[in-house]
């Protein structure tokens, strides 16, 4: 039995990768890096799939349902399992891989308690200050933190419109780069934000902040 035991997958396991794997599509969506002038470079990358997990982990950790907050720590397991194996493909050693993926961690918590607090209290000033200081090192091209500002309330938006069943099968479907920056969608989230309100994932009418 104790090798069964340890066969057998940890809860949620599965179900995170999905959710890790759609993240990661949405992050490396070619709009971003063409159009907001995002690097293409690893810390850019790290940078964006951040992000985007970010708006993954708030999702499920603000859901009532328990099972919302196991899920998201298993989606966060999947996020830095799949950061060990990235620096061991890049050729970082063994000794240090361990250091490099704790420097990794701390600056995705950094950035997340960064990006909840601003989503949270409705404030695109703040996360768009927030995305310029570490997507672009403190120099984003004219206007791209509050696009990607935008972007991340109607991300959002959308993510907590999401019902907990379809996420615990693996299901998340993050809105295209694309549509987020067209006008309207950027507008919405703007009149949303400013709109306020305290709604819970999966409710009516759903909103970031």
């Amino acid at each position: 039995m104790g090798l069964f035991a340890l066969l057998r997958r940890r809860p949620h396991e599965r179900p995170a990768f999905h959710l890790y794997g759609a993240a990661v599509a949405a992050a490396r969506d070619p709009v971003l890096f063409a159009r907001l002038g995002v690097p293409d470079t690893l810390d850019g990358r790290f940078d964006l799939v951040g992000l985007h997990v970010a708006l993954l982990i708030r999702r499920l950790r603000r859901d009532a349902d328990p099972r919302g907050v196991a899920l998201a720590q298993a989606v966060f397991d999947a996020f830095f399992a799949d950061m060990d194996v990235t620096l061991r493909e890049l050729g970082v050693g063994d000794l240090s891989v361990g250091r490099r993926v704790r420097q990794m961690w701390e600056a995705f918590h950094g950035r997340a308690r960064a990006y909840e607090s601003a989503l949270d209290a409705g404030d695109r000033d703040s996360l768009a200050l927030a995305l310029a200081r570490n997507v672009w090192r403190g120099e984003p091209p004219p206007g791209a933190g509050a696009l990607l500002a935008g972007a991340a309330f109607a991300q959002g938006a959308a993510l907590d419109g999401q019902g907990l069943e379809s996420l615990l099968a693996g299901e998340a479907a993050f809105v295209p780069a694309s549509a987020l920056l067209a006008p309207a969608a950027l507008e919405t989230a703007a009149v949303e934000t400013a709109a306020g309100g305290t709604g819970r994932p999966g409710e009516a009418s759903p909103h970031a902040a």
